[in-house]
């Protein structure tokens, strides 16, 4: 079972479920703007990979976040913010096979999935 974690309307996520759609393979999609992301989930996704893997500390969402929130972001409170900030939770996020990937990289997806 493959679940890709994202935002419908994003890019870097219609790119990857297009590279997924030609390796063929079967997904579900979660739109976790739409429906959110257990804390559950999270705190799994953070215990497998860290919160520097996961924070989009790029992005416009990030910027907005005030300098405290940013500067004292631990384990504990990236859950918080990302439950409540979901944009700022890079994308996609690939459950598979117990395993996540984070981000777009072709070539992984490749040796992945092909």
């Amino acid at each position: 079972m493959v679940t890709v974690y994202g935002i419908k309307n994003c890019d870097t996520v219609k790119k990857a479920c297009r590279k997924l759609d030609a390796l063929g393979v079967d997904y579900t999609f979660h739109d976790y703007k739409k429906s959110g992301v257990e804390s559950a989930t999270l705190e799994a996704w953070i215990a497998e990979c860290g919160i520097d893997v996961l924070i989009n500390k790029r992005g416009t969402t990030w910027r907005k976040l005030p300098e405290s929130t940013r500067d004292s972001l631990d384990a504990t409170s990236a859950v918080a913010v990302m439950q409540e900030h979901t944009s700022v939770i890079k994308r996609p996020v690939i459950e598979h096979s117990g395993a996540l990937i984070v981000g777009f990289d072709e070539d992984l997806y490749d040796s992945t999935f092909g």
